[in-house]
């Protein structure tokens, strides 16, 4: 997903949501150095996964982002709670999210 399909997609998620525009963006770049696993907390928000890496996988309350896992159907780009990061690789790997915060009523 690119940020501005990210972007569009999250006007209109908050929007049905209930939030209209009434929440922050941050753009989180986690980097994971080889086969690293770490987990961000992510209640109360979303977050967009942009510019997905092959070899990172995310597993969240929303579902799993992970090409190497033949048993899911479906891969999600938008996840919420306690959010997994895991990276694949023998080398150094990114993951890039906007993080999606509402703003308290």
């Amino acid at each position: 997903m690119t940020i501005e399909l990210a972007i569009d997609y999250i006007r209109r998620r908050m929007a049905e949501l209930g939030f209209g525009d009434s929440y922050h963006l941050r753009f989180r770049h986690f980097v994971l150095k080889a086969k690293q696993e770490t987990e961000v907390d992510g209640d109360n928000q979303l977050f967009i996964l942009v510019d997905p890496k092959d070899s990172v996988s995310v597993h969240s309350v929303f579902g799993i982002f992970d090409v190497t896992v033949d048993s899911v159907n479906e891969l999600q780009y938008e996840h919420q709670g306690k959010i997994s990061l895991k990276n694949n690789s023998s080398i150094v790997q990114h993951a890039r999210f906007i993080q999606v915060i509402p703003k308290e009523k």
